[in-house]
């Protein structure tokens, strides 16, 4: 039987931001901005979803899934940088990296199998419209749900317990602005080819699990539209799908540029942007996707404010 590696480090630096104190104060101004708008942008979608009776369908029913992911991911990482930031209170203990990579990886799996089932739900609304309440159905939206959250954690325990149960004895200094498994790895003084191995291998396979269901579903999508004899029919359907494309090519293109790849190739620099961009600005630019392309959502959006307006001038 292998013996478990006991860690000999206590806490860990995250040293991913600059020192400079003039850049440190307009780096938290900025990010703290991001990160009340990405609530706000969230929140309000979810709470419109939650209110409008047009919206109670398995559409935006994932969508206020995603949504809560929105919230949950920039909310694992960001509090702690704008701590880092205004405070200069860099270390985070070895129980609080675990946690955060933990949760971290749990909320971005989650999100990728979720996208999947978006897809697939779109394909059955654009190529099978008539059983479409037949077929997805409350029963199997919330299996769906579930079965996409429940995946994530078991993902991401995997994920989490391969790599914490190596060694770490010497630096201590995560090259990041939060624990992720590129920077952690690379502080291991232990091998980790095989664990890397096995990583790549259950990331690859469920990645692609994910993408494969996406990109079919969206094959039949693109088939369906272009036999649409109305192009008032092709408009909607293009509509429909075009805020889901949107956000699945970005966040899929920032996730396999950090994570489906070898620790070598690890860069903090360019990882440093990336990361920043999945974990911050898409959260953010998720909401604003939908709010835009979708006329219910922005119809639902624009009742909930009107309605928050007349509660305050009462």
């Amino acid at each position: 039987m292998q013996r478990v590696n006991l860690s000999t480090v206590s806490e860990f630096v995250l040293v991913g931001l600059s020192d400079a104190p003039e850049v440190r104060f307009l780096l938290f101004v900025l990010f703290l901005i991001i990160y009340l708008a990405t609530m706000a942008g969230n929140i309000s979608i979810l709470v419109a979803m939650s209110t409008d009776a047009r919206l109670h369908n398995p559409m935006y029913f994932f969508l206020g899934n995603l949504s809560l992911l929105d919230i949950l991911c920039p909310t694992i990482t960001v509090p702690k940088m704008l701590e880092a930031l205004l405070l200069e209170n860099k270390a985070i203990s070895f129980t609080g990296c675990v946690l955060q990579l933990f949760f971290l990886i749990d909320v971005v799996g989650t999100e990728i199998f979720l996208l999947a089932v978006m897809a697939y739900d779109r394909y059955v609304a654009i190529c099978h419209p008539l059983q479409y309440m037949n077929i997805v159905s409350l029963k199997l939206c919330a299996h769906l749900a579930i079965g996409t959250w429940v995946a994530g954690f078991f993902n991401s325990l995997l994920h989490s317990s391969l790599i914490f149960t190596l060694s770490f004895c010497d630096s201590n200094e995560v090259d990041q602005y939060y624990c992720d498994i590129p920077p952690v790895l690379a502080l291991s003084c232990s091998p980790t080819y095989s664990r890397e191995l096995v990583l790549l291998i259950v990331a690859g396979v469920l990645g692609s699990a994910a993408f494969v269901v996406t990109l079919i579903s969206y094959i039949y999508i693109l088939v369906a539209i272009l036999y649409m004899k109305s192009s008032e029919s092709r408009h909607k359907a293009f509509s429909t799908c075009g805020s889901h494309l949107t956000v699945v090519c970005l966040f899929y293109g920032t996730t396999i540029c950090t994570y489906v790849r070898p620790s070598s190739t690890y860069s903090p620099h360019q990882d440093r942007v990336v990361s920043m961009l999945y974990g911050i600005l898409t959260p953010l630019l998720n909401p604003i996707i939908y709010s835009l392309r979708n006329k219910e959502v922005k119809c639902a959006l624009r009742r909930l404010i009107g309605h928050v307006r007349t509660l305050l001038t009462r």
